[in-house]
């Protein structure tokens, strides 16, 4: 689940993002995309992408939203909190700031954008949210 501590990571940020869209996709497919749309406030157009394989564009909000139909999950904006604060506790533990996150994410993001993401003073897309964890678990010792 994408809102746990990750300590090791994938070959890249498209094969973590893949690994959990995976799974999001597997919540989609059991309750079918137009069950989702209506139990979430996520368009069911990018619920059926989602279903088919791609990679619809969500939030991380709406990431959670899915993960939370699965049974004994949190809430949506418990998992929105855990994923977060796993993210700063990540990067206490590889001793990183928001510079050094920068300085090795391959999306485009200014440290004041990150730090005001992890502090959900901004919203966070699920694509920079895998990039951030990415960088920072990859930098775990």
């Amino acid at each position: 689940m994408f809102y746990e501590q990750r300590m090791s990571v994938p070959d890249s940020p498209a094969d973590l993002r893949a690994e959990y869209e995976d799974d999001l996709t597997s919540i989609v497919e059991r309750r079918d995309p137009s069950a989702v749309a209506a139990e979430t406030d996520i368009e069911q157009d990018a619920l059926e992408a989602l279903a088919a394989g791609d990679s619809p564009s969500l939030t991380l909000e709406e990431a959670a939203e899915i993960q939370a139909l699965k049974d004994d999950e949190p809430e949506p904006e418990t998992i929105v909190t855990m994923a977060l604060e796993h993210l700063l506790l990540g990067m206490s533990t590889a001793v990183l700031d928001v510079d050094a996150v920068e300085s090795h994410l391959e999306i485009d993001m200014d440290p004041k954008e990150i730090q005001q993401k992890i502090e959900q003073r901004a919203p966070m897309s699920f694509e920079e949210f895998v990039h951030v964890q990415y960088v920072i678990a990859d930098s775990a010792p």
